[in-house]
């Protein structure tokens, strides 16, 4: 795209991009990052997504320093950390995973935690970390089968999708809706008009989805 710098999403979340492109920025590429998303014994929510975020930035970097059309381009990326207290829940992965963790959300308070980092054109990393408090209804064993026959929370933090089905489990939510899909829209956008990037570039011939 002609007109302004290049943006490279060091994501391979639906999720993130669509988000973005609500936010009227098509990304140039994609470069997802390869790391180890296991938290480090004894390490706090806040502190796990703020190193993941920085690690997948710094991958990102170094696939973007090899690519001549890439080079100088804006690099964003993001890491999503769901806690009960000091506790990480997993990515979940397996049915036996997802039904685990949603048998602690049940009913509870539990806050998810989105740590983005920011690589300039001229290489240096700004990062920010939104929290959201989120309060589940009491689910039952019902509920908590018939969600994971839905698939939806594959992959997911914490074994849930807000955006779908589990929609319907928030009780009560205190801060960015956006941040527990996976990106906070404010705070992104903010971060990118701050170092120059023109957010509103995309908005003229956007189109209601």
């Amino acid at each position: 795209m002609l007109g302004r710098p290049k943006f490279v999403l060091a994501s391979g979340s639906p999720r993130r991009l669509s988000l973005l492109n609500q936010a009227g920025i098509d990304p140039d590429a994609l470069r997802p990052a390869d790391v180890d998303e296991t938290p480090k014994r004894g390490e706090l929510p806040r502190a796990c997504a703020n190193r993941l975020a920085r690690a997948k930035a710094d991958a990102a970097l170094k696939s973007v320093q090899l690519d001549d059309e890439l080079r100088g381009a804006f690099i964003l990326s993001a890491d999503t950390v769901v806690a009960v207290g000091r506790r990480i829940l997993p990515k979940a992965n397996l049915v036996d995973e997802a039904a685990q963790c949603l048998r602690l959300l049940s009913g509870r308070n539990h806050r998810v935690y989105t740590a983005i980092t920011l690589v300039t054109p001229r290489e240096a990393f700004r990062q920010r970390l939104v929290e959201t408090r989120v309060r589940f209804k009491r689910l039952s064993e019902d509920d908590i089968q018939a969600y994971i026959g839905s698939g939806e929370w594959r992959g997911k933090a914490g074994g849930y999708a807000v955006q779908g089905i589990a929609g319907s489990f928030v009780v009560k939510m205190v801060g960015s809706y956006t941040n527990v899909v996976g990106l906070p829209l404010y705070e992104t956008t903010t971060l990118l008009g701050g170092e120059g990037f023109p957010i509103r570039f995309g908005w003229l011939n956007a189109t209601a989805v």
